[in-house]
């Protein structure tokens, strides 16, 4: 039998990509787009959702302790990007070069901003993780489609409510509940279109890894990070 401490490439390259994921969308929440002239969303909401989708697949056929593992280690990349970008803003830019305005724009985040995201994520994508989980356990390992949007959607609603008010202090509570309630409706109905991928991969990743973990008897603890098997 495999041990499971030890990793797959299949595990290692959906671990770039979920890091990756988590990185882009914070650059790429520094844009806004409009639909419509009521909804505008940060272009993140176009990569993050993916994030989820990744940890729902690392959830249910790794089980939780991998994917606590991975999510920590996304948090730490990301952290250390926000660390380069603020220290490259801090150095003197050279006197022929013109981008400084636009550069700081994109690497400039405000510390509560950068605070509010990085914790956001970890408590969103933990509660996410933990949900599926639970729900494996309890549902025998049927029906994932229903399992991973209500794991996503408790995911998605923890991580809006966490940065949202924290990022947006002093905004009126009508229009932070608005578009709270905009960017949770439009990551779980973007999940829920691409549900029917999401399943094939996860059968696929079943079948090719050998793997189909139940979290029986593990500690939900998110800051066990060295339990992994």
């Amino acid at each position: 039998m495999k041990n499971k401490a030890q990793f797959s490439v299949i595990f290692l390259c959906m671990t770039v990509l979920f890091t990756v994921c988590l990185i882009t969308s914070n650059l790429l929440a520094t844009k806004v787009f409009a639909i419509g002239e009521r909804i505008s969303l940060p272009c993140a909401v176009l990569v993050f959702p993916i994030s989820y989708i990744l940890n729902d697949c690392f959830t249910e056929v790794y089980g939780y302790r991998k994917a606590r593992l991975v999510i920590w280690l996304a948090f730490a990349m990301n952290f250390l990007v926000v660390l380069f970008g603020e220290a490259a803003v801090l150095l003197p830019a050279a006197s022929f070069w013109q981008g400084g305005e636009h550069f700081n724009f994109v690497f400039s985040m405000a510390p509560r901003v950068a605070f509010a995201s990085l914790l956001a994520f970890l408590a969103g994508s933990t509660l996410n993780s933990l949900v599926l989980s639970k729900m494996k356990i309890a549902s025998k390992g049927r029906g994932f489609g229903w399992r991973a949007i209500v794991s996503s959607l408790a995911g998605e609603l923890c991580d809006s409510l966490i940065f949202m008010p924290i990022a947006f202090c002093g905004t009126p509570a009508k229009t932070l509940a608005w578009m709270l309630l905009v960017q949770v409706s439009f990551k779980v109905l973007y999940e829920i279109v691409i549900l029917p991928v999401t399943n094939a991969v996860v059968k696929r990743l079943k079948t090719v890894e050998g793997e189909d973990e139940y979290d029986t008897g593990i500690s939900y603890n998110p800051f066990k990070i060295k339990d992994i098997q």
